[in-house]
């Protein structure tokens, strides 16, 4: 970890002297890596400029999927709310992050029932009374990223899937609990885990969060299957992404064979998942995107 003098700029950008900002911040980072923590490089610390940038992306974010929630009905096609994403995304000056990454081919990601993430927007897909499906957003506003998706169900669905969805969203707030500066995100991990496992659910292992803002997807890697005290200190400045993804039945799931994208329960029943985008502050935490 290359430091500054004390009287030079500071490395995160701020334009303040180095130990009127992050000298105690790398003090901390230091000990905690002596000790074998997993800390977080100066790469994954935004600074405030880019903290307000990735809000302003956040905005077209949150317009869109509230956007979703007032529209989303019975009859409509999956392609129907790609095309809502990407116009009103487009008009608002941002781009939809997923159209093209890695080849993914639509604006949207729309994941039914038992389709874990990663559906793919189709105009073959129609939605209907009973289903439950996540819709998630993510947005590029200027060169900054933002990430949330919501769980929406589709007029009146069973007693089984409404609890999954409740079950599911309430999970963000027990993991949100734990998120604290120097805290560790297998703190959270176990939370989350431990909830949905109280509640009769298994928690998806393969797929988990991750850092986000600078990039669409950035280190570290967030896993909702860990232990407490485990994995990379949470340290003021870090976002990333809570999502865990919870099934009603085991938690085994496979991916589509013929678009390599769609993730499915393994067993078939269904899956739930909310997102939000997480900034680690001095005294606990800001949401950032929902």
């Amino acid at each position: 970890m290359l430091r500054p003098g004390r009287n030079d700029v500071c490395w995160c950008g701020s334009g303040l002297k180095y130990k009127r900002c992050h000298s105690n911040f790398d003090d901390k980072i230091e000990a905690l890596r002596l000790s074998h923590a997993v800390v977080p490089g100066h790469n994954l610390i935004k600074n405030p400029q880019q903290i307000a940038a990735i809000k302003e992306s956040a905005k077209i974010n949150i317009a869109v999927l509230d956007y979703v929630a007032e529209h989303i009905e019975a009859g409509i096609t999956t392609e129907d709310i790609d095309k809502w994403v990407y116009d009103l995304t487009t008009k608002m000056g941002g781009i939809p992050a997923p159209l093209n990454y890695e080849g993914f081919p639509k604006s949207v990601c729309t994941s039914i029932n038992n389709q874990v993430c990663h559906g793919i927007p189709s105009p073959d897909v129609m939605l209907r009374e009973g289903d439950i499906i996540n819709v998630d957003v993510s947005t590029i506003l200027n060169g900054y990223y933002s990430d949330s998706s919501r769980m929406f169900c589709i007029g009146e669905v069973s007693p089984e899937k409404k609890r999954l969805v409740d079950i599911t969203k309430e999970s963000l707030n027990v993991g949100l609990s734990k998120v604290k500066p120097w805290g560790f995100l297998g703190d959270m991990g176990q939370a989350i885990n431990d909830f949905a496992r109280a509640n009769g659910y298994s928690v998806v292992r393969e797929i988990g969060g991750h850092g986000v803002g600078l990039e669409f997807h950035e280190d570290p890697y967030v896993s909702y299957v860990t232990k407490a005290g485990t994995e990379m200190v949470m340290a003021p400045g870090m976002m990333f992404t809570i999502e865990p993804m919870i099934n009603m039945g085991k938690q085994e799931i496979y991916i589509d064979e013929d678009n390599g994208w769609t993730a499915y329960t393994q067993d078939r029943l269904p899956s739930a998942q909310w997102e939000i985008q997480v900034l680690v502050t001095e005294d606990g935490y800001e949401i950032i995107a929902y």
